[in-house]
């Protein structure tokens, strides 16, 4: 008999989401003492991996002024879009990653993770957690291999964004306000089916297939001297700027995230990995209140600095790539370019500065 009154059901639940706990915490712990910059070797590898599944984006070049439209440099395919001297602080570089597979960059991590895997692995079936782009990313690479594949959202993640996911035959479910709601119901299945967690950021295979972008641009244009890009869980930044302090160390990189969801930002400024307690900005794919202390030790050694921008500064650089470039861009893919155009980001002496434009989308435009 219970005397207590409590339902040895519940016990069990608690236990088990205590041992998960646990074992994340852990973990972690572990991670800190042996996370080191990943090998250039590694997102070499990574390429190879995804190279039949994603695509090679274009970049193209903003010119303030008269230059004609498309001359650009025509051997290495990269155009140039002129743009009135009011509108633009200076020339710069996009990567429009918002052009790739899903949407977005993620892609290359999805692949990079789950062709990783072993046809066991793949047989028992993938779950992720994800604010909309990392779950089509791995719905998508879950269809390549024939992945049996749940993804688990937050209720704010759009209805249109959770069709999408769907379209790829992935299961859907709603957990919590925040990702990282999703990501912990998304753990207790993965621990309770026997099932790969897909991490969006705090994974090395993860990390290696975002930084494949940066391989990538450097091979387009290789005099790039800094890099923008935005910050989420950190999963793309860690990448970029790994592969890129593996390829040209001179090379700066900024990181951009919402005033409203400052997590790395925070987590460097306190030496440690923070949690926020609360986030508060439109930008979904930008708000995780805890990163991870993978991508963090990686950031803290690589990244050059972090700027806040505000939602509307996100909407106004995303309503700018409409209008002046024809790319619709959500406000996480508009983000890093908002760093500029609010002349947050210090371009310093950067001759070549190249701004990844990380995904599409129309929630900007609402």
């Amino acid at each position: 008999m219970n005397k207590g009154g409590l339902d040895p059901c519940k016990l069990s639940r608690i236990d088990r989401r205590f041992r998960l706990g646990f074992l994340q915490i852990r973990a972690e712990r572990t991670k800190v003492r042996v996370v080191s910059v990943p090998s250039l070797a590694r997102f070499e590898e990574a390429r190879s991996r995804i190279a039949r599944h994603v695509l090679a984006t274009p970049i193209v070049r903003l010119r303030r002024g008269r230059a004609p439209a498309g001359a650009g440099d025509v051997a290495r395919g990269i155009g140039d879009v002129p743009v009135a001297e009011d509108r633009l602080p200076r020339d710069l570089l996009l990567k429009l990653e918002s052009l790739q597979v899903t949407g977005s960059f993620k892609a290359r991590g999805a692949l990079s993770r789950v062709l990783s895997l072993s046809p066991e692995a793949l047989q028992r079936g993938i779950v992720t957690a994800s604010g909309g782009n990392h779950g089509l990313a791995v719905a998508y690479a879950g269809h390549v291999v024939g992945a049996p594949t749940t993804v688990y959202l937050p209720e704010r993640t759009t209805a249109e964004k959770a069709a999408r996911i769907e379209r790829w035959g992935a299961r859907v479910h709603r957990a919590g306000a925040v990702w990282d709601d999703a990501h912990a119901a998304a753990l207790e299945h993965a621990a309770r089916d026997g099932l790969t967690y897909v991490h969006p950021f705090a994974d090395p295979d993860v990390v290696a297939g975002q930084g494949t972008v940066a391989l990538e641009a450097l091979e387009q244009i290789p005099e790039v001297d800094l890099f923008i890009v935005a910050i989420g869980g950190g999963g793309l930044a860690a990448g970029v700027a790994s592969a890129v302090k593996r390829k040209r160390p001179e090379a700066r990189i900024i990181g951009v995230e919402p005033v409203g969801a400052p997590t790395l930002f925070e987590s460097l400024r306190a030496g440690h990995v923070v949690e926020l307690p609360e986030v508060r900005t439109a930008a979904g794919t930008l708000a995780p209140r805890r990163s991870d202390p993978y991508v963090f030790d990686i950031l803290k050694e690589t990244l050059s600095t972090i700027v806040l921008v505000t939602d509307d500064e996100m909407r106004a650089a995303a309503r700018f790539l409409l209008t002046e470039v024809g790319i619709g861009a959500e406000l996480s893919g508009a983000a890093a370019l908002s760093a500029v155009l609010s002349n947050k980001a210090d371009l310093g002496g950067a001759k070549h500065p190249c701004v990844l434009v990380c995904g599409a989308g129309s929630d900007a435009l609402g």
